[in-house]
């Protein structure tokens, strides 16, 4: 009998398809993949679909209940509920005292708060003076007269309520004991701003209700199943959390789907400086990921912005079944509409049966223009069939990986739409793909501004299973290197069963003192071992913003140590030193290995650079950092490396810094600093002086 496995689940709720993938944990291999349509109008919602995923995985891989050790799913029911204003009423207590209190009921008063175009919140509003004392009847008689206006949630916020959270928690907990869901400010945020705390914990309750319903039927499920695995749901920062703390910050998986598949471009395609783009069938999620991070944003709802960070995840109208538009002789434009929302087939699907076709043009819904293509089988009246970027991409050589594609009914549908235009059908194909490629080339070049990303280190990585009717034109437009992952049709469900449980602590402080950042890092390393993190994988990065007085600690970690990678057997020195080669710069010479931090190994090159005319030239000494398993782990354009042992580096800190620092009128910058220690990248990147580097570097040594 064979011993039983360890199986990680992991399940991803897509617009048209929800994709479900078991992974062998020990071996850390891929056992099968399952999909059934996403079931938007199920009474359960989306759940019901997550369910029938999940069945069908665990009997596509004859995956005994005890062999599940986790399953993890994103989710598209916050995003959803704030769409289609699916949430409910929300009460809101506000509380307070003398100046504070008059400022306080002006500021936790908001009446109907937007989500998106037609859609609101709608709010009520009491408050609480606490001049007269703090009472469960006072509250309770207070919650009646919200609830006499329709509030289903409640909110309790207090100025400076970070401060002193107490009593915002044991109004909360009276009203949770009278039976209904209610949550406080400083629950969900620790940031100042009494006004956009207050909001952001409005939008967090009025979620509560749907999100609760569905957190127990799929919880009710699994356990119906015999599977007593953890459940975890994907956060909005591609991080996972478990049911429990779900049910308390539902807020946080705003953004879970898109998540899904920056967890992946992290966890499976192991990008460390890179643009992923994840290509579905109507739209493609761009994400930057610098330094092995995702970049991340305030969240904004209802073009308010919220006391959230998420991922910065912007999405494209252009996916791999865009339907091209056209007039006067040209493609013009592709998307944002496409095959499934138009209800037509792949023409690379239709089969040898369809003779020929007939082009068409469609309006696919009320209010489109009316110039979308399409095309008509044998002479029918009405159109069947789409040539997306699929096609196009297939017939000039771009997409390789289309099971069951037809060439020769592509080929006919291209030279249909030719005569229809007066073009050849190469053109067809090139027009269309040139209308795709400059929408993601104008994306790709706004994040490089945005961020400041060197575009010498970057790559696109593209997934999703429309990734090839995208991603190479694409880059070959912005003349960026490009690769596939694999699996690339479930590779965010692969991501979701990898995610990394992660939490964000952020604290409002005006000048953080050593003991506020190590305050935060710890409560931000406390926070993943209690959801699930083995202490070993925990890293830490703490980041200071002195422009918006702002601490934040990112803490994140895995269920349990891991040792080997998807990707199979280990290379050796030679092959390491190959692909740092190839991670660097063109033009880097001389790379050679400089310094080691088993399993983390450092290669050094040389490049010169030519500037105006030839006639000057700069040197710089690029670097990157390669693991045994042959990932690259950080890519940086110019660097010093100084190999010490572990225990002498807080104290040569200011030595090795000096040379690196600037200086100006607000006194010196810290360089970029990163520590190699234990198997980890150090990121001290995000601090502004020497002190705290010390100090959360001396933290690390400690561990």
């Amino acid at each position: 009998m064979s011993p039983a496995r360890n199986v990680k689940i992991g399940i991803d709720v897509g617009g048209t398809f929800t994709h479900a993938v078991a992974l062998d944990a020990a071996r850390m291999a891929l056992l099968g993949k399952a999909r059934v349509p996403t079931t938007h109008d199920a009474e359960e919602g989306v759940a019901r679909g997550v369910v029938q995923a999940l069945q069908a995985v665990l009997a596509e891989c004859r995956i005994d209940p005890g062999e599940v050790a986790l399953i993890a799913h994103s989710t598209t029911q916050a995003t959803n509920a704030l769409l289609e204003g699916d949430v409910a009423p929300v009460g809101i207590l506000g509380m307070g005292r003398g100046l504070d209190g008059w400022l306080a009921r002006r500021q936790t008063r908001f009446g109907a708060m937007p989500l998106a175009p037609g859609r609101e919140l709608r709010t009520c509003h009491r408050f609480l003076d606490l001049r007269a004392g703090l009472g469960r009847d006072r509250v309770l008689a207070l919650v009646a007269e919200l609830r006499s206006e329709g509030a289903e949630a409640f909110v309790v916020s207090e100025p400076f309520g970070i401060d002193r959270p107490e009593r915002e928690a044991q109004v909360a907990e009276w009203i949770a004991e009278s039976g209904l869901p209610a949550t406080s400010a400083a629950a969900i945020s620790q940031l100042y701003g009494l006004r956009v705390r207050t909001r952001t914990a409005a939008i967090n309750a009025s979620m509560l209700p749907v999100m609760l319903r569905t957190a127990d039927l799929t919880e009710r499920s699994v356990r119906a199943a015999g599977i007593a695995a953890p459940l975890m749901i994907m956060r909005s920062d591609g991080g996972i959390m478990d049911v429990a703390e779900m049910r308390r910050r539902p807020i946080l998986t705003m953004l879970s789907g898109p998540a899904a598949g920056v967890a992946a471009a992290l966890m499976y395609a192991r990008i460390s400086d890179g643009v992923f783009l994840e290509v579905g069938g109507t739209s493609t999620d761009v994400s930057v990921i610098q330094n092995g991070r995702p970049m991340i944003r305030p969240a904004e709802v209802g073009g308010h912005r919220l006391a959230l960070q998420t991922l910065d995840v912007r999405t494209l109208g252009v996916g791999g079944g865009s339907l091209p538009r056209a007039a006067h002789g040209r493609v013009h434009d592709v998307g944002p509409r496409s095959a499934h929302i138009a209800r037509l087939r792949y023409v690379a699907f239709a089969g040898a049966a369809v003779g020929a076709f007939t082009p068409r043009r469609l309006r696919p819904r009320a209010g489109d223009p009316d110039d979308y293509l399409a095309l008509a089988a044998d002479g029918a009246a009405e159109p069947g069939f789409a040539f997306t970027t699929t096609e196009a991409a297939l017939l000039l050589g771009l997409a390789r990986d289309l099971p069951g594609a037809d060439g020769a009914s592509a080929e006919r549908a291209a030279a249909a739409l030719g005569r229809e235009l007066g073009l050849a059908p190469r053109q067809v194909c090139e027009q269309i793909q040139e209308c795709a490629a400059a929408k993601v080339r104008h994306c790709i070049e706004r994040m490089v501004h945005d961020y400041r990303l060197d575009p010498e280190l970057l790559q696109l990585v593209g997934g999703g299973g429309g990734a090839e009717a995208v991603v190479p034109h694409a880059a070959a437009r912005l003349g960026l290197p490009h690769s596939i992952t694999a699996h690339a049709d479930v590779i965010s469900a692969i991501g979701v069963a990898l995610g990394m449980i992660r939490e964000t602590i952020e604290r409002g402080v005006l000048s953080p003192s050593e003991a506020d950042l190590l305050q935060v890092r710890a409560e931000a390393r406390a926070a993943v071992i209690r959801m699930g993190a083995d202490p070993v994988t925990v890293s830490v990065r703490v980041e200071v913003d002195p422009q918006r007085k702002r601490l934040l600690a990112t803490a994140q970690g895995t269920p349990e140590l891991r040792t080997r990678e998807l990707h199979g057997s280990r290379p050796d020195a030679g092959a390491l030193a190959a692909l740092a080669m190839k991670a660097l710069p063109a033009g880097t010479t001389r790379v050679a290995a400089v310094a080691e931090a088993a399993p983390l190994h450092v290669f050094q090159g040389e490049r010169v650079q030519r500037r105006a005319f030839g006639l000057l030239r700069r040197g710089t000494r690029p670097a990157c950092v390669v693991d045994h398993d042959g990932v690259v782990r950080l890519k940086l354009a110019h660097a010093e490396v100084v190999a010490l042992p572990l225990a002498q580096v807080a104290g040569r800190l200011p030595d090795l810094t000096e040379a690196s620092t600037r200086y100006g009128d607000a006194g010196g910058l810290l360089p970029d600093l990163f520590v190699l220690a234990a198997g980890r990248v150090l990121d001290l990147s995000g601090l502004v002086s020497l002190d705290q580097a010390q100090a959360v570097l001396r933290a690390e040594c400690e561990l």
